[in-house]
This record gives C-alpha cells, sequence and structure tokens, in this order.
C-alpha cells in the first residue's frame, strides 16, 4: 500500500509538479457522478470525470475506436490508452486555465480503475484522500442507472446485463485499487439518502483539506 508522505518529490517524470488529487471512488450507481458534479461548481475544487470526457471523444478517431469496442461491451479500456487520454485532456485543461492547480484541488471521477493505472498515476498525482462511496443496497444503485438511463439516453445503462457485467468489472478489478493506497488516506462515505446529506459527509472530510491546501501547508 502507498500513500502521500513528506519529503516525497512532487515532480512528474515531465517535470511539471503533480497535481494534487482527491480520489472519488465506489461501485457504478454510487452516486460519484452526482457528487462529483456538485464539488466541482464549489470554488477551489475541480472535478475531473473520465465518463465525461469518453463521451465526447471522436469515436471514428483510431483512439474513439478503442474506446467503444471495449465501453460498450461493459468492459475497461487498456490502462496505457486510458492514461494517455487523460493526461492529454488533464494538461489541456490546465493549458486553457479551467483547471488551475494552485488554487483547484483536483477531484478525479472514474479514474484509476486498475491498481496499474493507480500506480501510472503516481507519476502524475499526489493522492491527498480517498472518498469512498457506500451503497450496499443493490438494487438502489440499479435504480440510479436506470434512472441515468432515462434521463441521458444511455442505453448501456438500462440493460441489466451490460450493468451487471460493470458490477463485476468494479469488484474485479477497480475494488483492489483501495488497497493499493494507505488506509490513513481512505474515507468512507454512505451513498444512500439526499445528495446533500451525502454531500455534507464528503465535505466534512474535504474541508479541512481545502484550508490546507489554500494556506499551502500541504506537504
Amino acid at each position: 500500500m502507498v500513500g502521500e508522505r513528506k519529503g516525497v518529490d512532487t515532480r512528474s517524470v515531465t517535470g511539471h509538479s503533480r497535481y494534487r488529487a482527491v480520489l472519488l471512488m465506489g461501485a457504478p450507481g454510487s452516486g460519484k457522478g452526482t457528487q462529483g458534479g456538485i464539488l466541482g461548481q464549489i470554488p477551489g475544487f475541480y472535478h475531473f470525470a473520465m465518463g465525461d470526457a469518453l463521451r465526447v471523444i471522436n469515436i471514428r478517431s483510431d483512439l474513439g475506436k478503442i474506446f467503444y469496442e471495449y465501453t460498450s461491451r461493459g468492459e475497461l479500456v487498456p490502462d496505457d490508452v486510458v492514461i494517455k487520454f487523460w493526461a492529454k485532456n488533464l494538461d489541456a485543461h490546465a493549458t486553457l486555465g479551467d483547471f488551475k492547480p494552485d488554487d483547484d484541488l483536483l477531484i478525479l471521477d472514474g479514474i484509476p480503475r486498475t491498481v496499474n493505472q493507480a500506480r501510472v498515476l503516481q507519476q502524475h498525482i499526489q493522492v491527498q484522500r480517498i472518498i469512498h462511496l457506500v451503497c450496499r443496497d443493490e438494487n438502489a444503485m440499479f435504480e440510479r442507472l436506470r434512472r441515468r438511463a432515462l434521463k441521458e439516453n444511455r442505453a448501456d445503462d438500462a440493460d441489466e446485463k451490460v450493468i451487471r457485467r460493470r458490477m463485476k468489472v468494479y469488484e474485479d478489478a477497480t475494488r483492489p485499487v483501495l488497497e493499493f493506497y494507505s488506509k490513513d488516506i481512505v474515507a468512507e462515505v454512505e451513498s444512500v439518502g439526499s445528495p446533500a446529506r451525502v454531500l455534507s459527509q464528503i465535505l466534512t472530510v474535504l474541508a479541512p483539506l481545502q484550508d490546507q491546501h489554500f494556506s499551502g501547508k500541504l506537504e
């Protein structure tokens, strides 16, 4: 397991400072997108949702064809392709000024999805905390995904076979990511309840971190 330690080099392999980040993790339907979207509206947080970035990818491009081939089956895209896409996309937002690393804590949603991704991402980010959204009611998660499918016209989320495959992929490939990091930086948040109640629990964890970020005391 790893965690960020005082004295660790904060430069990436490209020479840029590693981005300070918070990971939003949880099974499909646990509410990551909802909470990430709300956090992204709060000054001092920048929400990067991998799923949103992928939905606007050109599926006719070589990279887009690879992503579509895997996601249409509910499977994970190869790690090297994912990291390459993510790094270029986020760096572009930083260059444009949408994401201001000196001011904003990066909220990552949908990445890393494998232990290997988490390992490679250490070159790019310092993980300050992990918010693990926990929903022990499988029916509630299924219902959330179905409602989102109707709202966003995403037929894949309404297909029970695809949903169950995504759940299995999460358990097999993504859940072990939590064990890659130190338990000290993982905070479990019960995701059943109103968005405001869930957000309140998350902010209890993140508000002190943001205070430190603004005051420049983060190591």
